[in-house]
Protein backbone atom coordinates (compact mmCIF):
# COMPACT_ATOMS: atom_id res chain seq x y z
CA UNK A 1 0.00 0.00 0.00
CA UNK A 2 2.85 2.40 0.84
CA UNK A 3 4.46 1.76 -2.55
CA UNK A 4 1.14 2.48 -4.30
CA UNK A 5 0.79 5.84 -2.49
CA UNK A 6 4.37 6.76 -3.38
CA UNK A 7 3.85 5.91 -7.04
CA UNK A 8 0.57 7.84 -7.24
CA UNK A 9 2.16 11.02 -5.86
CA UNK A 10 5.19 10.55 -8.09
CA UNK A 11 2.98 10.30 -11.18
CA UNK A 12 1.09 13.39 -10.09
CA UNK A 13 4.45 15.19 -10.24
CA UNK A 14 4.97 14.15 -13.88
CA UNK A 15 2.19 16.33 -15.41
CA UNK A 16 3.92 19.40 -13.96
CA UNK A 17 7.02 18.45 -15.93
CA UNK A 18 5.06 17.87 -19.12
CA UNK A 19 3.12 21.12 -18.72
CA UNK A 20 6.37 22.98 -18.07
CA UNK A 21 7.80 21.73 -21.35
CA UNK A 22 4.72 22.88 -23.27
CA UNK A 23 4.53 26.32 -21.68
CA UNK A 24 5.90 29.30 -23.58
CA UNK A 25 7.15 30.96 -20.40
CA UNK A 26 10.87 31.63 -20.57
CA UNK A 27 12.46 29.26 -18.02
CA UNK A 28 14.80 30.34 -15.24
CA UNK A 29 17.45 28.00 -13.83
CA UNK A 30 19.20 28.45 -10.48
CA UNK A 31 21.72 26.22 -8.70
CA UNK A 32 23.32 26.44 -5.27
CA UNK A 33 24.25 24.84 -1.95
CA UNK A 34 22.07 24.22 1.09
CA UNK A 35 22.66 23.05 4.63
CA UNK A 36 20.71 22.69 7.85
CA UNK A 37 19.63 20.37 10.65
CA UNK A 38 17.44 17.27 10.81
CA UNK A 39 15.28 16.08 13.70
CA UNK A 40 14.46 12.45 13.07
CA UNK A 41 13.13 9.32 14.72
CA UNK A 42 12.03 5.80 13.79
CA UNK A 43 8.61 4.37 14.64
CA UNK A 44 8.91 0.74 15.72
CA UNK A 45 6.27 -1.94 16.18
CA UNK A 46 6.57 -3.63 18.70
CA UNK A 47 7.01 -0.23 20.29
CA UNK A 48 10.40 1.16 21.24
CA UNK A 49 10.45 4.37 23.26
CA UNK A 50 12.26 6.91 21.10
CA UNK A 51 12.70 10.65 20.80
CA UNK A 52 13.96 12.99 18.10
CA UNK A 53 17.64 12.84 17.21
CA UNK A 54 19.47 15.82 15.75
CA UNK A 55 21.61 15.45 12.64
CA UNK A 56 23.09 17.37 9.72
CA UNK A 57 21.77 17.76 6.19
CA UNK A 58 23.35 19.49 3.22
CA UNK A 59 23.64 19.30 -0.53
CA UNK A 60 23.00 20.93 -3.88
CA UNK A 61 19.69 22.33 -5.15
CA UNK A 62 18.65 22.65 -8.80
CA UNK A 63 15.56 24.76 -9.48
CA UNK A 64 13.91 25.35 -12.84
CA UNK A 65 11.23 28.05 -12.85
CA UNK A 66 8.77 27.07 -15.57
CA UNK A 67 5.85 29.46 -15.05
CA UNK A 68 5.08 32.68 -13.23
CA UNK A 69 4.27 30.87 -9.97
CA UNK A 70 5.45 27.31 -10.64
CA UNK A 71 8.76 25.53 -10.86
CA UNK A 72 10.49 22.17 -10.54
CA UNK A 73 13.16 21.49 -7.94
CA UNK A 74 15.59 18.58 -7.64
CA UNK A 75 18.20 18.09 -4.94
CA UNK A 76 21.12 15.84 -4.05
CA UNK A 77 21.55 15.81 -0.27
CA UNK A 78 23.58 14.09 2.41
CA UNK A 79 21.31 13.45 5.37
CA UNK A 80 22.02 12.20 8.90
CA UNK A 81 18.98 10.45 10.34
CA UNK A 82 18.23 7.80 12.96
CA UNK A 83 16.77 7.68 16.44
CA UNK A 84 17.53 8.06 20.12
CA UNK A 85 15.94 5.84 22.76
CA UNK A 86 14.57 6.93 26.12
CA UNK A 87 15.07 5.01 29.37
CA UNK A 88 13.56 5.31 32.84
CA UNK A 89 17.04 4.92 34.32
CA UNK A 90 19.41 7.79 33.30
CA UNK A 91 22.38 5.42 33.47
CA UNK A 92 21.37 3.91 30.15
CA UNK A 93 21.42 5.45 26.69
CA UNK A 94 21.32 4.43 23.05
CA UNK A 95 21.36 6.40 19.79
CA UNK A 96 21.77 5.33 16.18
CA UNK A 97 22.90 7.51 13.28
CA UNK A 98 21.92 6.50 9.74
CA UNK A 99 23.46 8.38 6.82
CA UNK A 100 21.74 8.65 3.44
CA UNK A 101 22.25 10.19 0.03
CA UNK A 102 18.79 11.52 -0.81
CA UNK A 103 17.31 12.79 -4.07
CA UNK A 104 14.02 14.74 -3.69
CA UNK A 105 11.96 15.74 -6.74
CA UNK A 106 9.73 18.64 -5.75
CA UNK A 107 7.05 20.80 -7.29
CA UNK A 108 7.89 24.39 -6.33
CA UNK A 109 4.91 26.73 -5.91
CA UNK A 110 5.69 30.34 -5.05
CA UNK A 111 3.83 33.61 -4.59
CA UNK A 112 4.82 37.17 -3.83
CA UNK A 113 6.91 39.86 -5.50
CA UNK A 114 10.10 39.66 -7.52
CA UNK A 115 12.29 40.45 -4.51
CA UNK A 116 10.46 38.75 -1.64
CA UNK A 117 8.30 35.64 -1.89
CA UNK A 118 6.92 32.67 0.01
CA UNK A 119 6.81 29.16 -1.41
CA UNK A 120 5.79 25.55 -0.83
CA UNK A 121 7.77 22.52 -2.02
CA UNK A 122 5.96 19.17 -2.40
CA UNK A 123 7.00 15.84 -3.85
CA UNK A 124 8.60 12.39 -3.54
CA UNK A 125 12.09 11.51 -2.32
CA UNK A 126 14.37 8.50 -2.80
CA UNK A 127 17.27 7.80 -0.42
CA UNK A 128 20.26 5.44 -0.54
CA UNK A 129 21.82 4.16 2.69
CA UNK A 130 25.42 5.35 3.06
CA UNK A 131 26.39 3.94 6.46
CA UNK A 132 25.84 4.43 10.15
CA UNK A 133 27.05 4.14 13.71
CA UNK A 134 25.65 3.91 17.21
CA UNK A 135 26.48 5.13 20.71
CA UNK A 136 25.27 3.22 23.74
CA UNK A 137 25.58 2.72 27.47
CA UNK A 138 23.64 -0.47 28.18
CA UNK A 139 25.85 -2.47 30.56
CA UNK A 140 23.61 -4.34 32.99
CA UNK A 141 20.44 -3.28 31.19
CA UNK A 142 17.53 -5.74 31.39
CA UNK A 143 14.14 -5.26 29.78
CA UNK A 144 11.19 -6.99 28.18
CA UNK A 145 11.04 -4.57 25.25
CA UNK A 146 12.81 -5.26 21.92
CA UNK A 147 16.58 -4.80 21.86
CA UNK A 148 17.40 -6.34 18.46
CA UNK A 149 17.58 -2.86 16.91
CA UNK A 150 20.73 -2.20 18.94
CA UNK A 151 22.78 -4.64 16.84
CA UNK A 152 20.83 -5.15 13.58
CA UNK A 153 22.28 -3.56 10.47
CA UNK A 154 19.97 -1.72 8.08
CA UNK A 155 18.37 -4.35 5.86
CA UNK A 156 16.57 -2.16 3.33
CA UNK A 157 19.24 0.05 1.76
CA UNK A 158 16.80 2.15 -0.29
CA UNK A 159 14.18 4.36 1.33
CA UNK A 160 11.43 6.44 -0.22
CA UNK A 161 8.98 8.94 1.10
CA UNK A 162 6.79 11.96 0.55
CA UNK A 163 7.63 15.39 1.84
CA UNK A 164 7.14 19.08 1.67
CA UNK A 165 6.95 22.32 3.54
CA UNK A 166 6.93 26.10 3.39
CA UNK A 167 9.76 28.55 2.94
CA UNK A 168 10.79 32.13 2.33
CA UNK A 169 13.05 33.45 -0.46
CA UNK A 170 14.79 36.81 -0.76
CA UNK A 171 16.12 37.83 -4.19
CA UNK A 172 19.20 40.07 -4.34
CA UNK A 173 21.66 41.17 -7.00
CA UNK A 174 24.02 38.34 -6.07
CA UNK A 175 21.49 35.51 -5.86
CA UNK A 176 18.63 34.18 -3.75
CA UNK A 177 18.75 33.48 -0.01
CA UNK A 178 16.27 30.84 1.16
CA UNK A 179 14.95 29.62 4.50
CA UNK A 180 12.86 26.43 4.44
CA UNK A 181 11.31 23.88 6.79
CA UNK A 182 10.30 20.44 5.55
CA UNK A 183 8.74 17.19 6.76
CA UNK A 184 9.25 13.73 5.25
CA UNK A 185 7.10 10.71 6.00
CA UNK A 186 9.19 7.70 5.00
CA UNK A 187 7.07 4.95 3.46
CA UNK A 188 9.77 2.29 3.59
CA UNK A 189 11.14 0.44 6.63
CA UNK A 190 14.80 0.18 7.58
CA UNK A 191 14.32 -3.49 8.57
CA UNK A 192 12.43 -6.31 6.90
CA UNK A 193 8.89 -6.43 8.27
CA UNK A 194 7.59 -9.83 7.24
CA UNK A 195 5.49 -11.89 9.63
CA UNK A 196 8.52 -13.89 10.77
CA UNK A 197 10.70 -10.80 11.36
CA UNK A 198 11.29 -8.96 14.63
CA UNK A 199 9.46 -5.76 13.68
CA UNK A 200 6.26 -5.21 11.74
CA UNK A 201 7.17 -1.52 11.35
CA UNK A 202 10.47 0.37 11.40
CA UNK A 203 9.78 3.56 9.43
CA UNK A 204 11.32 6.98 9.88
CA UNK A 205 10.08 10.53 10.18
CA UNK A 206 12.23 13.52 9.28
CA UNK A 207 11.78 17.19 10.18
CA UNK A 208 14.36 19.55 8.71
CA UNK A 209 15.18 23.25 8.69
CA UNK A 210 17.76 24.59 6.27
CA UNK A 211 19.07 27.58 4.42
CA UNK A 212 20.12 27.71 0.77
CA UNK A 213 21.84 30.09 -1.61
CA UNK A 214 20.86 29.86 -5.29
CA UNK A 215 22.73 31.51 -8.16
CA UNK A 216 20.79 32.14 -11.40
CA UNK A 217 22.36 30.60 -14.52
CA UNK A 218 19.52 30.96 -16.99
CA UNK A 219 17.18 33.90 -16.88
Amino acid sequence: MKKIIFLIVSFLWVPAVIHAQQDTFRPELAIGPSFGVNYTTVLFMPKVDTKMKQGFTGGVTFRLKTEKNLGLQAEINYSQEGWEETFDDPRYSFSRTLSYIEVPFMTHIHFGGKRSRFFINLGPMVGFYWGGNSKSQLEGYETNRPTEQHSMDVQNKIQWGLGGGPGYELHTGIGSFILEVRYYYLLGDIYKTRKEDVFSQASGQVFSAKIAYLIPFLK
